[in-house]
């Protein structure tokens, strides 16, 4: 196994919670120094990338068709973001003075829990793209491309890559500069998608063994993440392709190119990446109950920015664990049991 990437998954997942912190930090102290440092956003675009990449890897050289690689998608990805979605659609309906980015809106929240990009109706004139849980946008973009990446699984493996670029080609060509307008084509047109075809290509070239050579991979990955860091902070006038996506796939393809089979494990590292799914999605529920507990806290101390910033941090991780091993673990155990002895009870069951 990679580790590196679950130490990846991880550090994705902290920018983005680093990223949400600060924000709730400006609600509180609107003039606070971090407003300098606000940074992060840019880990779903590591996240793009290597959603590109593990696709192609757990496919390439296997017999897997369409029906099969959806199923194990939604398997992975429905459970805890539909009882997340409809956690938060419960909270906006009897408590909504305590959610800014959601109101409660059935067209919204069906939406929402079927992928469909959607206008927030808490967004106002903003007229947001976002479902109840609002870094779930992210999501809508990763079934877009679970949709045509597994469609694409019916072609020879070696004209997968080319007609994937062709399909994002032209379905941005089509949304972007075409006659197609509406929320759709707003949202499909964003060039973000091409993150993910970047994925595909560096696990090609991994699986092809046409990898980094290892000095150039130890340069080229903390000089990457360091412009992946500036360029969230500074906002250079560039397209996000290039700034946010190229940096993120060097990053990949430089990690991909070490070998991390004799450096010691970061085990709390490894664990956050198994659970950087349940942070990714829980960390904006945590986030509202620290800033409700700062409403109410009476101690001094903690009136700062790097105290508030580090409660943010440590408490999100902290739910983020429990939501991997009481939710997350268990229910992706039990669809594999199922999955695993589904066709052995037909097989039992079946006339000779």
């Amino acid at each position: 196994m990679l580790v590196q990437l679950q130490y990846t998954r991880a550090i994705a997942a902290l920018l983005v919670v680093y990223f949400h912190s600060v924000i709730q930090l400006e609600r509180l102290d609107p003039d606070t120094v971090f407003s300098g440092f606000r940074f992060g956003e840019t880990g779903v675009d590591l996240f793009f990338v290597l959603s590109g990449f593990v696709m192609w890897l757990t496919t390439a050289n296997r017999n897997m068709g369409p029906v099969t690689f959806y199923k194990r998608r939604i398997e992975r990805i429905v459970p805890l973001y539909w009882a997340l979605t409809l956690l938060a659609a419960a909270v906006a309906f009897a408590l909504p003075s305590y959610l800014n980015s959601t109101r409660f809106d059935v067209q919204h929240l069906v939406a929402s829990l079927f992928f469909i990009p959607w206008i927030n109706p808490a967004s106002g004139s903003e007229q947001l793209i976002t479902p109840v849980i609002i870094p779930g946008w992210t999501l809508n973009f990763e079934m877009y491309f679970y949709l045509i990446f597994g469609s694409l699984l019916l072609l020879p493996e070696r004209v997968r890559i080319a007609a994937l670029a062709v399909v994002f080609g032209a379905i941005y060509v089509a949304t972007s500069f075409g006659p197609l307008d509406g929320v759709l084509a707003r949202f499909y047109g964003n060039a973000i998608v091409f993150e993910f075809l970047a994925g595909v290509v560096i696990a090609k070239l991994y699986l092809d063994k046409r990898t980094m050579p290892m000095p150039i991979a130890l340069v080229l990955v903390p000089l990457a993440f360091l412009g992946l860091v500036l360029g969230d902070m500074l906002s250079p006038e560039l397209p996000r392709l290039l700034s946010a996506g190229l940096p993120a796939a060097v990053i990949i393809y430089g990690l991909v190119s070490l070998d991390f089979s004799k450096v010691r494990e970061f085990r709390f590292l490894h664990l956050l990446g198994d659970a950087s799914y349940s942070l990714y999605l829980t960390h904006v529920f945590t986030l509202v109950a620290v800033r409700i507990f700062y409403r109410f806290q009476p101690f001094e101390w903690l009136n700062s920015g790097p105290v508030f910033l580090s409660v943010c941090l440590i408490a999100s991780v902290f739910v983020a664990i429990v939501s991997y091993w009481v939710f997350e673990k268990p229910v992706a155990s039990f669809l594999a049991r199922r999955r695993r002895s589904g066709p052995t009870t037909a097989r039992a069951v079946a006339p000779n």
